[in-house]
């Protein structure tokens, strides 16, 4: 069976998911977004306690609220980054991202380097489901979503929210394709799909394509 569990980190109130698989136990994390060594903390934790193996770091984009803790859990699990090599330029700037938006040095601000990149039509495995990676660019230019159609979900990063969409005033955001890739890549989908953001709740195809006055 496949499981989902969300934290909410770090002072934008990020969600982290955990993605695995109750029979192999294996799991990939998707945006890790813990900041402090206290989220660590609860993040490790929950690993040890239900006995998961972390097989890949899935970042939907590279804005540093979604990759605080890419690198702590990268050096921590042995595993690798996977994201779009569109964004990589925002995992090459982390540095500065960190010192503009945070403004000290605090925080572990090594730069985010992709060891995997990811394209449309590429499939991560997760145990016995598969997700399927969508490109959803306009928030940023190599913003995704991964799909498992098993499982009737998909994680959908700052592309789309409850009732909202993601931002695009940020470093290579385009609000007109954002809105062109939510309709053609997300609004396709089965209309019980459930969505899960990269903030706030979870939410569904069929509720946003009826009313998310964005996307009409």
């Amino acid at each position: 069976m496949l499981k989902i569990r969300q934290f909410v980190f770090n002072f934008f109130s990020e969600s982290t998911f955990i993605a695995y698989d109750s029979d192999s136990l294996e799991a990939i994390v998707i945006d890790p977004g813990m900041l402090d060594r206290s989220e660590r903390d609860f993040f490790d934790k929950f690993i040890a306690e239900n006995n998961l193996r972390l097989t890949q770091i899935v970042n939907t984009h590279l804005h540093l609220d979604h990759c605080f803790g890419n690198n702590y859990v990268r050096d921590r699990y042995g595993v690798k980054i996977a994201a779009s090599p569109a964004d990589a330029f925002l995992g090459a700037t982390f540095e500065e991202q960190v010192r503009k938006y945070i403004g000290d040095d605090e925080f572990d601000s090594r730069k985010i380097e992709i060891d995997i990149p990811l394209h449309e039509g590429d499939i991560i495995p997760v145990g016995q489901y598969k997700f399927h990676v969508i490109e959803v660019p306009g928030h940023s230019p190599g913003g995704i979503a991964l799909y498992c159609p098993e499982y009737n979900c998909a994680f959908v990063g700052d592309s789309v929210f409850y009732g909202s969409v993601g931002r695009t005033d940020l470093p290579g955001g385009d609000g007109r394709t954002l809105i062109d890739s939510v309709r053609s890549k997300i609004l396709t989908l089965p209309d019980k799909t459930q969505l899960f953001p990269g903030h706030d709740r979870m939410t569904t195809v069929g509720h946003e394509k009826a009313s998310n006055p964005y996307l009409k």
